[in-house]
């Protein structure tokens, strides 16, 4: 099974989060926001969940052995297992607790031009990303709907991109 697709999209999700990590970092740098290096935290932690898709693909990789007789293929399915709880429990876990910070403790916008610019420079990231991953999942999705797709796909690492892109996309439009 080739991952030649899947790790172009995943090095483009991986670029477009540390991208905005550094952005976000300088932003705190510039502000001295708890906000937004609490944001630049959760992008790291973002970045680092490519990192594991790419270790699973490396994984998968590997010649059987007379422990894993059939080889390591599914370690594949297994990290990108291991990234869907990771956004999904602790990104809900992390977004609760921001939104009670946020409400427990309103404060005043100080530098909205720093904002913007990092929403600005985001959307054009996650884009970038979101763009790479459709243009590699269009071959392998055939004339079967996106959502058919992501339920069915061999390829487990390009639903896991696709549906941070989205969500990503979807979360910094309504920002």
């Amino acid at each position: 099974m080739s991952t030649e697709g899947s790790t172009k999209a995943i090095l483009a999700a991986l670029a477009a989060n540390a991208g905005i990590a550094v952005a976000k970092f300088v932003g705190f740098v510039i502000t001295g926001s708890s906000s937004m290096l609490a944001e630049a935290v959760h992008s790291v932690a973002d970045t680092s969940n490519q990192g594991l898709l790419l270790f699973g693909q490396r994984q998968a990789r590997k010649e059987a052995t007379s422990l894993h007789q059939f080889g390591y293929g599914r370690s594949r399915y297994f990290y990108s297992f291991v990234v869907a709880l990771v956004l999904f429990s602790l990104g809900a876990i992390f977004a609760l607790y921001e939104g009670y910070h946020k409400i427990s403790h309103p404060r005043a916008l100080t530098s909205p031009i720093v904002a913007v610019v990092i929403l600005v420079v985001a959307i054009g990231l996650e884009t970038f990303s979101f763009r790479t991953a459709m243009v590699e999942s269009r071959p392998l999705k055939g004339r079967s709907t996106w959502w058919q797709f992501i339920r069915r796909s061999r390829n487990p690492e390009l639903p896991v991109v696709l549906l941070e892109d989205t969500g990503a996309l979807l979360g910094l439009l309504f920002a």
